[in-house]
């Protein structure tokens, strides 16, 4: 699924997802795969499993940047 990360409490390690429709999620910040400080504002893609996103991924830079590197 694709939204924006709309509210985030630091302190609380918890935040809010929109998406594109209009629903609201609750996340928690060790399902961020790629985090870089800030979070409110950035898109996201994630998988949604039992009403909880998982897996989250900022859609931020390059793909290379998204995902993480490949090693050879």
């Amino acid at each position: 699924m694709h939204g924006e990360i709309v509210k985030f409490h630091d302190k609380l390690g918890f935040g809010v997802i929109k998406t594109e429709d209009g629903q609201k999620f609750r996340f928690a910040r060790s399902e961020v795969m790629n985090p870089n400080g800030k979070l409110v504002g950035y898109d996201v893609d994630f998988v949604l499993n039992e009403r909880r996103p998982r897996a989250i991924v900022l859609m931020q830079g390059s793909p290379w940047t998204a995902f993480g590197t490949i090693h050879g």
